[in-house]
């Protein structure tokens, strides 16, 4: 096994909104692979080797949450600071400002997005 982690779904409340949201934080253009009237997924970046992860609208069964389940760390290299700086602007709320968890590990931090997720970046710097 590679990676523990190979695929992720964060759940939104308005699929515009945060489609908007995450396309303002990374600075990229979000391809809309499912677009149905009681679901929608819209893809984050990543590479044909790596981890993948979308946004999902489905009221049913994705309900965002600032405060609970799990904490999935997005990769925000090379400087976590760099998308931080764009969360708010964007319409999230940063939690915990970027911070070094060790030399070897990097740097961190938790904002919560336009949806009300908590979500948290990592960096090398």
């Amino acid at each position: 096994m590679k990676n523990a982690l190979n695929w992720f779904e964060i759940p939104a409340m308005d699929f515009d909104r945060a489609k908007k949201f995450y396309e303002h934080i990374f600075d990229y253009q979000m391809p809309v692979i499912v677009n149905e009237e009681s679901f929608k997924m819209g893809l984050l970046p990543s590479d044909a080797n790596g981890v993948g992860g979308a946004v999902v609208w489905h009221p049913a069964f994705y309900i965002p949450t600032s405060t609970n389940g799990l904490l999935v760390y997005l990769n925000a290299n090379p400087d976590a600071a760099a998308v931080l700086e764009r969360v708010e602007p964007a319409g999230g709320k940063i939690v915990i400002a970027k911070r070094q968890i060790s030399l070897q590990f990097g740097y961190m931090a938790v904002f919560t997005d336009s949806e009300g997720n908590r979500l948290a970046l990592h960096s090398n710097d």
